[in-house]
């Protein structure tokens, strides 16, 4: 018995999972797609990945709860979504896609559904079951991950109307751009991390060489300093280009 499809935004993604074919199609046809609803599951991704390396049982955790470092959760999963969302935009834009980030986002947020579900019934059954059994958990991690790439692949033909093979092919292309991305933003956070060290070292030679004066007096010389450095580059830009359209004028009236 199907759902009706004038139904409640939060009942789209379970009508999904039960529908994984056509609920993709009455989604866009019905365009009910929910900024807000896919937020909610994004959130909900990050806080069962952190009760997963919490609260799974100790018979079945192989993390060192004692040390709980955040910061890899977040990249496993807010980071990841996001770039996914933005690499699969960038790529199918350019190769005739019919979706629109926000389309994307919201069908990648509802093929993770099962998963979420996986994830809260193992760390259930890791509280119960005996190591023996551990057969359970591992069939129950791996149904709900095969569901939810059903849901994905599924989703992304959908949103971009693509024919099954073309869909797998950029899926795997996206998974590449996901890691020039990641390389990407590694390298800008490096670049920003060089530039603070040395604005920081300057700051402190100023300080230690004008020892006299107020952290706060050399605070504002040194944006003094950058601002006359910036005042100088954009004069000195600004008049090279008025020599480059002069020379170009007097090119055109010889």
């Amino acid at each position: 018995m199907r759902f009706d499809l004038d139904m409640p935004a939060w009942k789209w993604p379970f009508y999904i999972m039960v529908h994984p074919f056509e609920g993709f199609e009455d989604l866009r046809w019905k365009k009910a797609y929910s900024m807000r609803v896919s937020m909610v599951i994004v959130a909900l991704f990050f806080i069962i990945s952190v009760c997963e390396q919490l609260m799974t049982g100790f018979l079945f955790n192989e993390n060192y709860v004692k040390i709980f470092n955040i910061v890899p959760i977040i990249i496993q999963t807010i980071v990841l979504f996001f770039t996914w969302v933005i690499g699969n935009w960038a790529l199918c834009t350019l190769f005739d896609g019919e979706g629109t980030m926000k389309n994307i986002c919201v069908n990648t947020a509802y093929a993770l559904v099962p998963l979420l579900i996986g994830k809260v019934v193992n760390i259930i059954l890791s509280n119960c079951l005996l190591r023996t059994e551990s057969a359970f958990i591992t069939f129950v991690g791996y149904l709900t991950i095969l569901w939810s790439v059903v849901l994905l692949i599924s989703g992304m033909r959908t949103v971009h109307q693509y024919s099954i093979p073309k869909t797998l092919l950029f899926m795997l292309i996206t998974v590449f751009a996901m890691v020039v991305i990641i390389i990407l933003l590694v390298l800008l956070v490096s670049l920003f991390q060089q530039v603070y060290v040395f604005i920081y070292s300057i700051y402190t030679e100023l300080l230690y060489r004008f020892s006299n004066l107020e952290p706060t007096a050399l605070i504002l010389i040194f944006i003094g300093v950058i601002v006359v450095v910036a005042t100088i580059v954009i004069a000195a830009y600004t008049a090279f280009e008025k020599y480059q359209l002069k020379k170009e004028l007097q090119k055109l009236k010889s």
